[in-house]
């Protein structure tokens, strides 16, 4: 039975990591308790003893646990953004051709970031099949639910008497330095990272990452994507809103662990769209299906879809 230890439960991503796992019996959960979580010594034994290590910690906190591994046969995954361009780490995001073989047979995978993954999906297909080129210059507009903010975003949003700013969405990342950005550009071979403007809204889980181009036909666009995800948890459909009565809503994938990918609009102007949970696809659900190709077992083990 393989041994797995998450450093950093206590923390958003790493609670509902250790939620997903309590009832896996194919796994033994290595713990610390409440007085010894953060002791450098207990952490450095937990992550050594283990055989597959989830960080989920602030970066400067994943480097230093990254530090500690001393065991060759411990395998990390990393939830934070400190090692998502480092080449000598795998990104974690099986549905990219190639990238599935690559995490089976590495040590070091960095879990990518929830918008990061909804742009990504939508982008990198087309860059590769040469309907993008790497120069391309795009923008990206995503909403997302205020759970992606972690434990202090949550309370905001749940506090009593709030702030009534906090009642419409607000937009933020204005500086365009984004944490996400780095890894947007460099896994879909961009030379230029797009304009993004993520948005977060007063509802709790759900994400929405949309992709506006010129000039693309949108039949060249879905015959892309039909024929790029056949495996994974990725799926294209056709872009039907019929059934939301002409809208589609960001929280249509809260509590799964799948991302949909839809393409709208016409040859002129197209709408790409990615739909998924921020704590699913987006953190917690893709860091266990990289777990999952670790150990050899079904990908949507313990995952919902």
């Amino acid at each position: 039975m393989k041994k797995v230890f998450i450093d950093g439960y206590a923390g958003t991503t790493g609670l509902k990591i250790y939620e997903r796992l309590s009832s896996r019996r194919d796994i033994e959960l290595l713990t610390l308790t409440e007085e010894t979580r953060k002791d450098l010594n207990a952490r450095r034994d937990a992550l050594n003893s283990a055989d597959i290590a989830f960080l989920c910690l602030p970066d400067d906190a994943a480097r230093e646990s990254v530090s500690l591994v001393e065991n060759p046969d411990t395998a990390i995954i990393d939830t934070s953004t400190a090692h998502r361009v480092a080449p000598e780490w795998v990104y974690g995001l099986p549905e990219l051709h190639g990238q599935r073989e690559k995490i089976a047979a590495s040590k070091r995978i960095a879990n990518p970031g929830c918008h990061a993954t909804g742009f990504i999906v939508l982008v990198a297909p087309l860059v590769e099949a040469g309907i993008l080129g790497c120069e391309c210059e795009l923008s990206c507009f995503s909403l997302t639910g205020y759970s992606g903010g972690g434990k202090k975003m949550i309370a905001q949003y749940e506090a009593e008497g709030r702030d009534v700013l906090l009642d419409a969405p607000r937009q933020y990342g204005l500086s365009q330095k984004h944490k996400h950005l780095p890894e947007m550009a460099e896994v879909c071979g961009l030379k230029n990272a797009p304009v993004f403007c993520p948005v977060v809204a007063p509802y709790y889980a759900g994400m929405e990452v949309t992709v506006a181009l010129h000039g693309v036909g949108v039949e060249v666009l879905r015959e892309c994507y039909r024929g790029y995800y056949a495996q994974g948890l990725v799926k294209f459909t056709e872009g039907d809103t019929f059934s939301e009565g002409g809208f589609i809503s960001a929280g249509a994938f809260a509590g799964r662990d799948d991302l949909e990918i839809s393409v709208y609009g016409n040859d002129e102007r197209v709408l790409l769209v990615s739909r998924f949970d921020n704590l699913g696809k987006g953190a917690s659900g893709a860091a266990i299906q990289n777990m999952n190709i670790l150990l050899g077992v079904e990908e949507t083990t313990g995952l919902k879809v």
